[in-house]
């Protein structure tokens, strides 16, 4: 099976999925999957896909696919972890290293991304999107001239590649030669006309080449098109100090401290502008924040000290529900103490609620859903450690618990293990959970 899609779109549309019938083939998942990928419904293509793998586990193509779909879900760890094994099936895929260096490069790997662009490179040497990935990953770790090698092999094979000529202008500036950016800068605005970035960074350029009127004339324009760019702002300033029109100049740099005020490279220049203009008292308190500036934020929280606050961690872990269905009695009485414990715990009595809980698990101790139920009572009251414990042994009874995992992982990443948090949200996804997806997508990268 060798069809491949590379999706471009990004927009993630849910939609529910069909139940499988006995007649259905891993082929019809497989193209059911394709179907619904080209619709924009990843979510539905990843539950295809995974119904596709588990009829015919050693496909790479369904791998590769379902990677695709959770890559389009922002679920970059997830994805990974499919083209790894569509690679292990195909070694010879390059597009399965392009996409596996994709991910890596959104998960800031930019090593390992480079390593699968230079694979995918050797598999299929012409094709010029890979060597502007690569170019991307090697300017990420300042491996500037094999960057621009790279983006200039991007524009031989396509010479009106826009953001290879736009990164070839950048890398330019980075290697210091500024005449050289100017051309680079010049055929992206010949082809896109309103790409605001492009006017500021030939108005940089020229701000290098002491082409001050030039530079203020490209920052106008950039300004115009993006007028909340505060770097556009600083560089115009700079420029405007130079032709010592200082009142303007003080202007662009107070502009640059509204939409960024931790620039302290902004309050330097504007308590310079003040001084010439008289205003020393005012010069002396910028050119004291310029100095005293840092943007160390202390983070006063000792536990929680991921992305996810423990507010957030309350606010995500409430919107699952337990697991609480109306079960023939067994003779031990577990499914009794369970169901009281979830009553209590809505009274408001989360004490008693655990004392029912562990007498359930006593009297049943395969009792999955008791374990879960507890982990989620024991994070409501802050003691995430006990929570993962209680969520593990859940996990453990019940591989397949897709909510188990999702609040699993926003503990987990609550308390600083973004990666294990993220791989624990991208299993709950693949077991069709999705509202994992919205917490990768807002936390994951």
């Amino acid at each position: 099976m060798t069809r491949r899609f590379l999706p471009l779109a990004l927009l993630c549309i849910w939609a529910g999925f069909s139940t499988a019938t006995a007649q259905q083939t891993a082929a019809d998942f497989f193209e059911n999957g394709i179907t619904r990928s080209k619709t924009g419904d990843f979510t539905g293509a990843l539950q295809a896909f995974s119904m596709a793998i588990t009829m015919n586990p050693e496909n790479a193509a369904s791998y590769y696919n379902r990677g695709l779909a959770k890559a389009n879900l922002k679920d970059h760890r997830g994805a990974i972890l499919d083209y790894d094994r569509a690679i292990e099936l195909n070694a010879k895929d390059a597009l399965a290293y392009l996409s596996r260096g994709v991910s890596k490069s959104k998960q800031d790997d930019h090593r390992g991304a480079l390593l699968d662009f230079s694979r995918a490179i050797e598999l299929n040497p012409d094709d010029p999107q890979t060597y502007y990935n690569r170019g991307v990953s090697r300017s990420r770790i300042e491996q500037h001239r094999g960057a621009l090698a790279d983006f200039t092999r991007t524009i031989e094979l396509e010479p009106n590649n826009v953001p290879a000529l736009y990164a070839r202008g950048i890398t330019k500036q980075k290697l210091e030669d500024y005449a050289g950016s100017l051309a680079d800068f010049s055929k992206v605005l010949e082809m896109n006309p309103r790409r605001a970035q492009a006017f500021a960074g030939r108005g940089v350029s020229k701000l290098e080449l002491k082409d001050y009127t030039g530079a203020i004339a490209d920052l106008n324009a950039a300004i115009e098109l993006g007028p909340e760019d505060a770097e556009s702002f600083y560089y115009r300033g700079f420029a405007k100090a130079k032709l010592e029109d200082y009142k303007g100049a003080l202007a662009d740099y107070s502009r640059t401290l509204t939409l960024n005020g931790d620039n302290f490279r902004a309050y330097y220049g504007r308590g310079f502008c003040r001084s010439k203009l008289g205003d020393q008292k005012g010069a002396i308190q910028d050119f004291n924040t310029a100095i005293e500036a840092n943007n160390t934020n202390a983070d006063a929280k000792i536990y929680y000290n991921g992305k996810i606050t423990r507010q957030t961690l309350d606010n995500l872990r409430n919107v699952v529900q337990e697991r609480n269905k109306i079960n023939a009695l067994s003779d031990e009485r577990a499914e009794a103490y369970y169901s009281r414990a979830v009553s209590k715990n809505k009274q408001g009595d989360a004490k008693a609620a655990i004392v029912d809980l562990n007498k359930a698990i006593e009297l049943s101790p395969t009792y999955a859903e008791a374990y879960f139920t507890l982990g989620m009572i024991k994070s409501a009251l802050g003691d995430q450690k006990g929570a993962v414990m209680d969520l593990n042994s859940a996990i453990k009874l019940n591989p397949r618990y897709a909510e188990v995992y999702y609040v699993r992982g926003i503990i987990k990443h609550a308390l600083g293990d973004e990666n294990g948090g993220c791989l624990d949200l991208s299993k709950a996804g693949e077991l069709g959970y999705t509202p994992s997806y919205k917490v990768i997508s807002d936390y994951c990268n």
